[in-house]
């Protein structure tokens, strides 16, 4: 590994650790030249996830995307945003096969959120499957079972 302060090319290791619950290795290494430490982390790669869009582009799966409607949804909702992260970031994990489809990422988000606040998933509901009335709102409440119809109809 390089020195990132003098460029010398050979750095040793000094001290070697599991990090970020056992995904990474964070090493801490020093320079024989100029006698400076630093930390380095080592990750697997795995080939990237590939998100199959609407129109059939392919992009790459970006958990920050995810995390943002995820935070969206739940914006002013008793949510520990720490939960949403986790869903986000292990996101990847959760899945098998080198593509997905983005309905199939918006599903799994909806169930996700049905669970963590009903509240969140109403709202991520109607982007996701672009309410375009009250009655769709009201139809998706009444799944909730939060709504009976009698209450609905007035």
């Amino acid at each position: 590994m390089k020195c990132p302060y003098c460029g010398h090319s050979d750095t040793r290791v000094v001290d070697s650790r599991p990090s970020d619950e056992g995904m990474a290795i964070r090493r801490r290494r020093e320079c024989p030249s100029c006698g400076r430490r630093f930390t380095t982390y080592e990750r697997t790669q795995l080939e990237p996830l590939m998100v199959i869009k609407r129109d059939g582009r392919k992009e790459p799966f970006n958990p920050d995307k995810l995390l943002r409607g995820l935070l969206l949804a739940c914006e002013k909702r008793p949510v520990d945003p720490e939960v949403l992260k986790r869903f986000a970031y292990s996101f990847e994990d959760q899945v098998s096969g080198p593509e997905i489809a983005s309905e199939e990422i918006g599903l799994k988000a909806m169930a996700f959120l049905r669970e963590v606040d009903q509240v969140a998933y109403i709202r991520f509901a109607s982007v996701y499957r672009e309410f375009d009335s009250v009655e769709r709102f009201i139809e998706e409440i009444r799944r909730l079972g939060g709504v009976d119809k009698e209450e609905g109809n007035r």
